[in-house]
């Protein structure tokens, strides 16, 4: 059986016009539907906390240049 190619499902969106779509999408939801704005909220808010933890860490822990093994992985 020859491998048949199936049609590509989306828009066919790229880049800067793909963001603003989802950026559309997302506000479209916040003002549709009451139940997804706490959901949206819990979900940054977690995603700061973490990004916050994160940037801690690092500014605590900076990485060391003993700690990276393969400097070069591909040799060159």
């Amino acid at each position: 059986m020859p491998s048949e190619r199936l049609p590509r499902l989306g828009l066919g969106l790229r880049g800067s016009s793909a963001l603003i779509v989802a950026i559309a999408v997302v506000v479209i939801l916040l003002i549709a539907l009451p139940a997804y704005r706490l959901f949206f909220l819990i979900s940054v808010l977690i995603g700061l906390v973490i990004a916050a933890g994160l940037a801690l860490w690092h500014k605590l822990r900076p990485i060391k240049e003993t700690d990276v093994e393969n400097k070069k992985p591909l040799g060159l």
